[in-house]
């Protein structure tokens, strides 16, 4: 008896056809899957904050999740530094290279690109790569902008305002970092609550606002007190705030992508939800952390450190 197959002989033209149609390895999420909306740009982000609708962000570090993450909604893309501890191993951020953070920048840019991203792209300025000088911190930008960066960002307040100004004057917006900065880690005597004192809150809010005047569009607040953070959100009326162990009352949220998704190979910061746990697969667990910020149920500030 003979059967067929709907299997195409290896040398029909509809199996060479085949075989070349879909690259064999990370195909991108289906079209049919991606959210309709135009792409981030910062008009749009600042209209967000504007209107008060919460803005979110997550890392990412590779081509397939950033695709992955954009179709679930999430709005920013951070290459964060902390792929020093979650891809490379290393104890702390202190050992990320520039040329590191312009590779896992392009593959991120690559991801968005083949999947007709919408998502706004943001690179760390790694230990080291501006600290010398505001021109060591313009050649540091150019190479994560020529790598697909939207936007980069640095750490800390005081003497970063001059660099913050220089940049953004040259087309190179900006994301500021206050609070517990990583790449400080050990002149902070480890990852600890920042702004718990008069003292040092009146710092961080005369740092943000120098921030902003410099020019910076966007602040990330990492693990300051929930009123000092949401106090800094309503003062700062042009440079949206994004929390991380900060509290609800900022303008928008970032969380590590490998934390959310419960991944942490040593101990899960108390502000962290594991969003994977609820969802079942990743896309699930990233449109459910959207939807969570967008409605005030992430974060929940009896879970913070504070």
């Amino acid at each position: 008896m003979t059967s067929t197959s709907s299997i195409a002989p290896e040398n029909t033209p509809s199996s060479q056809n085949t075989s070349v149609s879909v690259a064999p390895y990370g195909s991108q999420p289906n079209a049919n899957a991606q959210i309709s909306r135009k792409p981030i740009s910062l008009p749009r982000l600042r209209e967000m904050h504007k209107q008060a609708e919460k803005i979110t962000m997550l890392t990412a570090y590779d081509a397939t999740f950033a695709a992955v993450a954009d179709a679930a909604g999430v709005e920013c893309l951070l290459v964060g530094d902390s792929l020093g501890m979650v891809c490379q191993g290393l104890s702390s951020t202190v050992g990320v290279s520039l040329e590191t953070m312009r590779h896992h920048t392009e593959c991120v840019a690559n991801g968005l690109r083949r999947a007709n991203g919408t998502a706004w792209l943001i690179g760390d300025l790694p230990f080291g790569s501006y600290h010398e000088s505001k021109e060591q911190a313009l050649r540091s930008a150019v190479v994560l902008m020529q790598a697909g960066a939207h936007m980069v960002k640095l750490e800390g307040g005081g003497w970063t305002e001059e660099t913050v100004r220089f940049l953004v004057e040259r087309g190179i917006p900006v994301c500021a970092h206050l609070g517990l900065t990583p790449q400080t880690v050990h002149a902070l005597g480890g990852y600890r609550v920042q702004g718990k004192t008069n003292e040092s809150a009146s710092l961080l809010k005369r740092q943000a606002a120098a921030l902003q005047d410099a020019g910076a569009s966007m602040l990330v607040l990492e693990m300051v007190p929930a009123d000092l953070s949401a106090a800094l959100t309503q003062e700062l009326d042009h440079c949206p705030t994004i929390g991380i162990g900060a509290g609800n009352g900022t303008a928008g949220q970032v969380l590590v992508l490998h934390d959310m998704l419960g991944m942490n190979l040593g101990k899960m910061p108390k502000f962290v939800h594991n969003f994977m746990q609820d969802s079942g697969s990743i896309s699930g667990a990233m449109q459910a952390y959207v939807a969570a910020v967008k409605n005030g149920s992430f974060p929940n500030n009896a879970a913070h450190a504070w």
